[in-house]
């Protein structure tokens, strides 16, 4: 009996383990997420109180993944009808040139916001090792001509809405303090930023409102209620989610919509929904 039992016993944590993985590895992965948040602006126009900014991170196009999850995703996402949509960097996961044509299929079936559509590099946009200045360009080019005006510490202003974009923080041309050196503070403001460790250093210049990143995808993989064991940030209270940073900057990480590797556990991919007030 007790050989018995203990059979039992081994093959129903086998069959847990085993679903487990099978839901880890072939189901949460691919389990979309709309998370809708408000987001208050200071100085928004007001015909702006109610229109939706719809943020999408960290695509990852490349042979780690089926393309279908993005495409499924992306016409999921077009049912909202956002008025703006913003992309916050690592649009493949680079291994060769194969990578630009991947990209140009999957970005013709790009979400576009009616009001504008922007978007900033991540380091995977630099190629191997963040360091190929080609990779980054030619990376910029296919968005751009797909639709998505890419900001490269560079501002840009939409009806009204002042978008700046900041180059990665690990790649080769990350230096926005010129950009932020033009803030106006009178103006309805919003920055792009792929890394959130850039919310740690001075180049804001007294800046008060939201950061949209990337980056971490929430670490994928996070036990409950603790917090997730490997994230690719010095600060690790970057995780994901609504972070205020102090009492000025409130800082949004996207958990991502693909990912490096096809495993998450209890960090759902996402695609962010903002409901934009007057702050």
């Amino acid at each position: 009996m007790k050989r018995r039992t203990f059979l039992k016993a081994g093959l129903g944590v086998g069959a847990a383990i085993g679903l487990g993985g099978l839901y880890t590895w072939q189901i949460e992965p691919f389990w979309l997420e709309f998370v809708q948040v408000d987001m208050p602006i200071k100085n928004l126009p007001q015909e702006h109180i109610g229109k939706t900014l719809m943020q999408i991170s960290d695509i990852h196009v490349g042979n780690r993944f089926p393309h279908q999850h993005l495409l499924d995703s992306f016409e999921k996402a077009k049912s909202l009808h956002p008025d703006w949509v913003v992309y916050t960097g690592d649009y493949t996961h680079f291994e060769n040139e194969e990578q630009y044509s991947q990209l140009q299929k999957v970005i013709k079936s790009a979400v576009k916001g009616r009001l504008g559509t922007f978007g900033v590099l991540g380091n995977h946009d630099y190629g191997h090792g963040w360091s190929m200045q080609e990779v980054s360009d030619t990376t910029t080019e296919i968005l751009e001509k797909s639709g998505i005006q890419v900001l490269r510490d560079q501002k840009t202003e939409s009806e009204g809405l002042i978008i700046y974009g900041f180059e990665d923080l690990w790649g080769l041309n990350f230096g926005p303090e010129n950009l932020m050196a033009s803030l106006d503070p009178s103006q309805a403001n919003l920055v792009l930023c792929h890394n959130p460790d850039a919310c740690d250093l001075p180049i804001w210049n007294g800046y008060q409102g939201w950061i949209l990143s990337g980056h971490t995808h929430g670490g994928q993989v996070k036990p409950p209620f603790l917090p997730a064991p490997i994230l690719p940030v010095k600060n690790r209270k970057y995780n994901q989610g609504k972070i205020e940073v102090d009492s000025d900057r409130t800082l949004y990480i996207n958990r991502a919509l693909g990912h490096l590797v096809p495993i998450r556990f209890n960090v759902r991919p996402e695609i962010t929904l903002f409901t934009l007030r007057q702050a």
